[in-house]
């Protein structure tokens, strides 16, 4: 049980106590219930959240993605779940074929293995079918035109685990491969990409839900021609955000809200494995990257490759971006990327029946303590960089 907790539910905060059992809310008491429980935790009158979901992460605290191995992701899992990560997805980077495959089947064995820290729930592939002219940090020559017979292979390797994928709608066949990526239970999303508006517009008609970190690495709108950006905005898509203050300015991530809506924005962090670390030189997948002053680039010095930003401190910006309270601000963070990526039955809010996904904030909106399914979270990690 869960006692003397300010309980956000149903966008509003009651004072009362949650009963977890096997993993599962079984019962929410506004004021103290008659309830008995083998193990009480006093949250001393903070707030009780449902847990984060960051659906596009390439990792942290020293381990990539597109590297890691099982003991790695347990290591990213546990840093996330110290910063109010419950769950998250796995964003392989366009790499090579064989990489790929290594990478998903090191997530396969992971999900059988899992033990400490965040529900790592699946894969979000970000490429390869994306477009060079707005690459990003996607390595050039691993670039590929969609290709369903390697989307089913990815997919079936996977044992289905493939949730999210990132693709460009203007190449050639991204049409077909978004029709049968949707057939095949992955949820369909637009980025890297400088299609336009009517592309994109066909491409959301065969099943595009969302608009990958929007405004950043695709084709801007204009008045003549609103090409994907204006797809976005127009259509009931949802749309990434990462709300770090450097991939978006604050008065555009109010700009997001007030067009789209607070239902159809995901906050996302677009990590890499510097998160948590301090500034120094790190890798992307294939690339490699320099953090300075927290802001991760290529050796370029110019393009920007991910962030080091946590889902805790993108809530404290949002909040800060648009002075609502976190009754508003957490379902971007919880509700909207649950609803997305099909887990809201059993996540991303609070309610009788869903996985005890939990986090005790502070008033300061600092993590006190997390829980994923009902247990209590200890970060433990000691990390060579610090």
């Amino acid at each position: 049980m869960i006692k003397n907790a300010k309980i956000l539910i149903d966008s509003r905060i009651i004072d009362g106590e949650l009963l977890i059992e096997n993993g599962i809310i079984t019962s929410i008491t506004e004021g103290e219930s008659t309830k008995v429980a083998d193990e009480v935790y006093d949250a001393e009158g903070n707030y009780l959240l449902p847990g984060f979901i960051d659906i596009h992460t390439h990792g942290a605290v020293m381990i990539d993605v597109n590297k890691a191995d099982e003991k790695g992701f347990e290591k990213i899992s546990q840093f996330f779940s110290s910063q109010g990560t419950t769950s998250w997805l796995a964003s392989i980077l366009t790499d090579t074929r064989e990489q790929t495959h290594w990478s998903i089947q090191k997530i396969r064995n992971y999900k059988e293995e899992k033990r400490k820290g965040a529900e790592l729930i699946g894969i979000h592939l970000e490429g390869p079918f994306l477009a060079e002219e707005y690459k990003g940090a996607m390595p050039l020559h691993l670039l590929k035109n969609p290709d369903v017979e390697l989307l089913k292979e990815y997919q079936e390797a996977s044992g289905n685990l493939v949730r999210y994928m990132t693709i460009s709608p203007e190449l050639p066949d991204a049409l077909e491969v978004i029709e049968e990526g949707t057939n095949l239970g992955i949820v369909m999303s637009m980025g890297h990409s400088g299609a336009d508006y009517d592309r994109s517009m066909q491409a959301i008609e065969k099943g595009i839900r969302s608009s990958t970190h929007t405004f950043n690495a695709m084709k801007l709108m204009h008045q003549h021609f609103p090409a994907i950006m204006g797809a976005s905005l127009e259509s009931d898509v949802y749309c990434e955000a990462i709300c770090d203050g450097r991939h978006l300015h604050p008065g555009v991530v109010r700009l997001l809200l007030k067009t789209k809506g607070w239902d159809k924005v995901v906050a996302i962090t677009d990590s890499i494995m510097a998160a948590g670390l301090p500034d120094g030189q790190y890798t992307l997948g294939v690339n490699d990257i320099v953090v300075t002053e927290g802001d991760a680039k290529l050796t370029d010095g110019v393009t920007r490759a991910g962030s080091t930003l946590t889902m805790i401190q993108a809530l404290k910006n949002i909040m800060a971006y648009t002075g609502r309270d976190l009754t508003e601000v957490s379902k971007l963070l919880s509700e909207n990327p649950a609803k997305l990526i099909g887990v809201f039955e059993r996540k991303g809010s609070i309610d009788l029946g869903k996985d005890a996904d939990l986090i005790i904030i502070s008033p300061q909106t600092d993590v006190i303590d997390t829980f994923v399914g009902g247990i209590l979270q200890k970060y433990e990690i000691e990390d060579e960089k610090r």
